[in-house]
This record gives structure tokens, sequence and C-alpha cells, in this order.
């Protein structure tokens, strides 16, 4: 199965100082029809990177003359156009981590199998295809994408890699820090793609009882748990023909991950309470605010469901790296809040642009919103200055964390001992539970979230509503 042409053929270096493995996997990436080269001592593979420019290197951990991590190290460091995939033990899982900092794309451990190694080199064969593409339209002119906001370089290079990955059928993975616009993305991606005039089912993994997420997906025949008063087509059948949005992907519970690795590999569902498979056609698209590789090392996420999904790798910037598309956001949520609360803002003064510049807004584009619409609602215009947005700004919940890591002593104790015959209003005693927890966990809100078995969504709203 040849891979799609590019100016310059890709090809292939593995090092491996096993004759026999190397040759095997030789043999094993044959199906991709690409060249590809076996290097068995660390020396040799330096000395055929830099003839040859592998596009993949294939890269054993453990070499007769010197470390794997001194090779990546060096490709690293020369910013060499290569993707490399690093091949370990299953003993050496941290060794695997270790080297995905240091700048591996991906890990391979052993032993694996023809499919296994056949799909990760696939993979990063078409994510140097893809880079280069983005490259190539370098030079396009700024602008606005569908329904994103902002033209920072950032952004450019994200608008171009929903371009070029719309059409294709391969699954999307989409990462970045919470309130980045990850299901917009899968939007954009579904827009533009042949299934736009199917149906774009998102799904939200973390939103979702564990008991009832597997009905949520797959449907459900009467009868088969209390409560299924008829039958229900799930997620995935709502989406067939279209794009099946998978949110918060890696909460999902491992046993659940299962199923769904049957059916990206089938194309069939199974309804709970039924026997019969249902064929279903659907394009994936998944989005995590985890880092998914580290998820894998630690056993929380299937090595082999996260090679199906993580083909294309979409990373969505984080605000404080967009420059001025915070002011350009801001300018744009301040003219629709102001016309839903008809309110008179027209104009952010320069004092407060720098404001907006200042912040680091870990909430990202949904804490930006937030503090626009408060202000428009608290404040009155035209002019949204500095002094409306200080009080707003130092009370989000990074700050709260921030507070908490620092004076824990701030929150008073669960149960008042003082006063044992006082009756306080549930939401008061709510927010005294939920704020020690907090300072408890060092001002961890997803930790506090855990020990108190609430969606760590949950309580970032109500720390929103304090303020």
């Amino acid at each position: 199965m040849a891979l799609l042409p590019t100016a310059i053929k890709p090809n292939i270096l593995i090092v491996e100082d096993s004759p026999t493995l190397a040759l095997t996997y030789r043999e094993y990436l044959r199906i991709l029809d690409v060249p590809i080269e076996i290097a068995e001592t660390g020396a040799d593979a330096l000395k055929l990177i830099a003839e040859k420019s592998p596009t993949v290197v294939l890269l054993d951990l453990k070499l007769p003359d010197m470390e794997g991590i001194t090779i990546l190290k060096q490709l690293k460091a020369a910013k060499r156009d290569t993707r490399v995939i690093v091949v370990t033990a299953h003993g050496s899982v941290a060794v695997a981590v270790e080297a995905m900092r240091e700048g591996a794309d991906d890990f391979l451990l052993k032993p694996f199998t023809a499919d296994r190694i056949t799909i990760t080199v696939k993979n990063a064969l078409e994510m140097h295809r893809l880079a280069n593409l983005v490259q190539q339209f370098e030079g396009r002119n700024s602008r606005k994408f569908d329904k994103f906001i902002g033209e920072s370089q950032a952004m450019q290079a994200v608008y171009r890699m929903i371009e070029d990955c719309a059409p294709s059928k391969a699954s999307v993975f989409i990462m970045g820090e919470s309130g980045t616009g990850k299901e917009l993305c899968a939007e954009a991606i579904h827009q533009m793609s042949p299934r736009n005039s199917k149906k774009f089912v998102a799904l939200n993994c973390a939103a979702i009882p564990e008991n009832l997420i597997e009905s949520e997906i797959f449907g459900h025949k009467k009868g088969a748990f209390t409560g299924a008063v008829a039958d229900r087509d799930g997620a995935a059948v709502s989406a067939h023909g279209g794009t099946l949005f998978l949110d918060e992907i890696c909460e999902m519970p491992l046993d659940l991950q299962a199923k769904l690795l049957r059916f990206v590999q089938t194309g069939e569902v199974v309804p709970v309470g039924s026997n019969i498979a249902v064929p279903v056609n659907v394009r994936f698209v998944c989005a995590t605010n985890r880092i998914p590789w580290e998820e894998v090392a630690s056993g929380r996420f299937r090595e082999d469901l996260y090679y199906r999904l993580h083909v294309i790798p979409i990373h969505l910037p984080p605000l404080r790296e967009r420059g001025k598309d915070v002011v350009t956001l801001a300018k744009h949520l301040l003219a629709g809040f102001s016309k839903e609360e008809g309110k008179t803002f027209t104009i952010i003064e320069p004092a407060a642009e720098a404001r907006l510049l200042a912040h680091s807004w870990p909430g990202n584009v949904r804490e930006l919103g937030n503090v626009i619409q408060s202000a428009v609602v608290l404040n009155d215009g035209p002019r949204l200055s500095a002094a409306m947005l200080e009080r707003l700004m130092g009370q989000s919940p990074a700050t709260i964390q921030r507070q908490a890591q620092k004076a824990p002593s701030l929150y008073p104790p669960p149960i008042s001992k003082t006063q044992p015959d006082t009756i306080e209003p549930f939401a008061v005693q709510e927010r005294r539970i939920i704020e020690h927890t907090i300072a408890l966990c060092n001002g961890k809100v997803r930790m506090a979230a855990v020990k108190l078995g609430l969606n760590p969504s949950t309580l970032y709203r109500k720390i929103k509503e304090w303020a």
C-alpha cells in the first residue's frame, strides 16, 4: 500500500544491532513501498543520516558503540526534518518516556507485531508529509478561518493542518489545554471534509457517568438495563457517514477502550443488550488535554487504541502563545456580549489591551470569554478599562490555586466545631468543603475533584461563579 506522493521520495533508516531483527523489521515495512536502509551501530547510523537524510528513523536505544539517545539528541540539535521512533524493551518504559521528552516522535515496546510497527511508521511518514505541506504554504496570507478568531502564526499552522487533513479518512487526534477550542477544531475538520452533508456527533467522555458511556456510544436495546424502555441508537450509529468526535478520550474507562478498539478495527458496533453487530462508517476525531503517550506509558490508555486513533495529531496552542490574538478575540467577544446584554461597549482602552496581553490565561479562550462577559455585565460602556478587568482577572481559578498553595490556612475546616448547633445553607457548606479540599490538595483542582468524586469542570465552574 503506497503512501501519497510528496515532492521528495520518503525513506526509512532502521538502527538495530541485531541483523535478524533489522531484516525482520524491513520485511514488515515492505508494504509501505519506501526505500529502507539498515545501520547496526551508532556510527553507521550517523553516517547514513548525514548521507541519506532519512524521513523516519526507527531507533533502538541499545547499541553496541553508543546509546540511541545520543543519536536522538544529535538529530534534534541539528534540527533535521526527521521523525524518530524509538524502540525499547517493555522493562524500559521510563527510558522510552525520557526519549519522548528529548524529542522522539513516538515509541515502540518490544515485542511488537508487524501491524504495530507498520501503523507507527506509516503515521510518522504521513506526519512528515503534512509538515512539509505546512512549510510549502507558509507564505499564504494571514486570514480568519471558519469559526476561529485569530491570525497568529501559531493559528495559521493549525488552519493549514485542518485544510490538509480534512479530505482524508484518517483519524485525527486533537491535543491542547482546556479552553483552546478542540471541539471547534473538530467541527472545522468535519465541515471541510466530504462528510459535511452528514452528522457531526460530539461526545464528552468525561461528562458521562461510567455506567452509561457504553450505551451513549454504541446504543442499547429495550430492556438492556433499568431505564432502557426503548431501543436507542448511540452516537456511533447517529454519526454514520459523518464524523464521531470523542472529546476527553483519555478519560474513557479501560474496559470500554477495548470495545472502542474493536469498533475502530471492524467498523461494527454491538448495542448494549444485543448480539447483532451493526456496520457503521464514521471518521474518528478525538481530543484530550492530556499527553496521550504519557497516558499509554502509565497504563491508563491502551497502547493499541493509541496507535489506531493517533494518526494525524493536531496541537492547539494555548492562548498565551498566540500574541495579539488575545486582543482580537477580546474585541470580538466584547461586541457579542455587549449586543447580548444591551450594553454600549465598543472600545478596549490601550491599558486594558496591555493587561489582556500580560495575563497568562490558564483557562485559555474559555477564561477570556468569562472575563469579558463578566466585565460587560458588571459595568457600563462604551470603553472597557483596565480597572474593569483587574478585579475579574485576579480571581481566575489559577489565582485561587496559587492562593491555596501559598496560604492553605485561608480555608476554614469543613465542619464548624465552635458552633455545632448553627445551621448554614447548603451552598455555604458546599463552598467551604470544596475550598478546604483544594487547599489540602495544594491547590490542584483536578486532584480535589477526584477526591470529592466530581468532574474537574464542575469545580472550575463553581470557582468562577464564586469569583
